[in-house]
């Protein structure tokens, strides 16, 4: 429904621009490297598996086990919040159906609130 691969890839560019430039994701953007070349591309891979299409993240890097790799990081409501707000903008830009969105960003949503690892906001 987003179009397949090139769709999740354009899903990907809009969500990166989006924490790019949004000032609420100021702080997730500064946990990710400054050149997000290798970032894209596992986003792509993950979501392309995520949403149904081939296990090539699987392939590549094993099982997703997210909130190990994301340990590292101090995660709370604010992260979270502001990697859905970049997601759910991304999704507008690329035209997504309303529909879509909606079940999309309620998947997310449990996701990014399971991937929470401190209270602090």
């Amino acid at each position: 429904m987003l179009g397949g691969e090139a769709g999740v890839v354009r899903l990907v560019d809009a969500f990166y621009r989006h924490m790019d430039t949004r000032p609420d994701a100021r702080g997730i953007r500064a946990m990710h490297e400054p050149d997000l070349a290798s970032t894209r591309t596992v986003l792509v891979l993950y979501l392309c598996e995520w949403l149904g299409g081939p296990k090539q993240y699987t392939a590549q890097r094993g099982h997703p086990r997210l909130r190990m790799r994301h340990a590292g990081f101090a995660i709370g409501p604010a992260e979270r919040d502001a990697w859905l707000a970049c997601m759910g903008a991304a999704l507008a830009d690329v035209n997504a159906p309303p529909a879509l969105q909606a079940e999309l960003m309620a998947a997310f949503f449990k996701t990014a609130d399971w991937m929470r690892n401190t209270a602090a906001a």
